[in-house]
């Protein structure tokens, strides 16, 4: 699994920036368009939360418990509808960030869950942390399958029978290239190189490949009730994203001055954050990547 170290470069170094961007409650995860692009990113991000809220059962009275729960969109989500949402998260500036605007939220990490970590739960949802649960050394050390099947155990034990679990991942896509073939080193533009890219954007962190992965780690415990492909809405997230990322304040001209050091001593820094690609977005264009969403319910 991606460790915290990995997870404070990725989220916690330039959380200020996401916050400025795409507002304090940041949603850093795949927007539910449905194929009309004329919606705003707000509203598509709405309609992912209702979309979980019909799926999984979102109300008054009703526990959730958001894994890997970012900046608290979902867990806010909740909390409007009159239910109790409980986050963890394995960064400091996020578990801040939530704490702030009174939100349940933890630094923990995942494979620490007991079922008296924090009671049981009517819902799980995760969006967006499946990524990280299982990093490069996993899966070379042939841990990839064990990794998702102990995540979902972990889910299933805070459900009761019938207890939904929404899940949304990117995976590897159909068209995704060997393993070994991935490298920085590759020929610029190239799929090797876009997709070296993204581990270096996100260190400790590994896919799965493609969504019957997931569907196989979950069986034990889950059946599943829903799953789409969500990567063209993925797509015109990112592009949605970048504008916003692009949009100009002093605040953020600021926070981006006080991190210029850090750009001239760290190549890992530039690659991740300074490539001037938007190398998820190649990746989704040329399916070496897909984005799922999953709905799952405790046998």
């Amino acid at each position: 699994m991606a460790d915290r170290k990995d997870l404070e470069f990725t989220y916690s170094l330039i959380d200020e920036i996401f916050r400025l961007s795409l507002g304090e409650l940041a949603d850093f995860s795949g927007a539910k368009y449905d194929g009309d692009f004329s919606l705003t990113l707000e509203q598509a991000q709405r309609a992912k939360h209702e979309y979980i809220a019909s799926s999984v059962g979102i109300g008054r009275g009703r526990r959730l418990l958001d894994l890997g729960c970012g900046w608290g969109p979902l867990l806010h989500f909740v909390r409007t509808r009159g239910g109790e949402g409980v986050g963890v998260t394995l960064s400091s500036a996020q578990a801040r960030s939530c704490r702030r605007h009174g939100l349940d939220v933890h630094l923990m990490d995942v494979r620490q869950l007991r079922r008296d970590t924090f009671g049981t739960f009517d819902a799980v949802a995760s969006l967006g942390a499946f990524e990280h649960f299982c990093s490069p050394e996993d899966y070379y050390e042939g841990r990839q399958a064990a990794v998702y099947e102990d995540v979902f155990a972990r889910a299933a034990a805070v459900l009761p029978v019938g207890g939904c679990f929404y899940l949304q991942t990117m995976v590897f896509g159909k068209n995704m290239i060997p393993v070994e073939e991935v490298s920085i080193d590759a020929p610029r533009f190239s799929n090797g190189w876009y997709l070296a890219l993204m581990q270096h954007q996100f260190p400790g962190s590994f896919l799965p490949f493609g969504s019957q992965q997931v569907i196989d780690a979950a069986s034990e415990h889950f059946s599943l009730v829903e799953s789409s492909s969500g990567r063209l809405d993925y797509i015109e997230t990112i592009r949605q994203w970048r504008l916003r990322f692009a949009d100009r304040s002093l605040r953020k001209t600021a926070m981006k001055a006080r991190l210029l050091p850090r750009y001239l001593a760290s190549r890992e820094f530039r690659l991740a954050f300074a490539s001037g690609v938007s190398a998820n977005s190649v990746c989704f264009e040329r399916e070496l990547l897909d984005h799922f969403r999953f709905v799952f319910r405790k046998r």
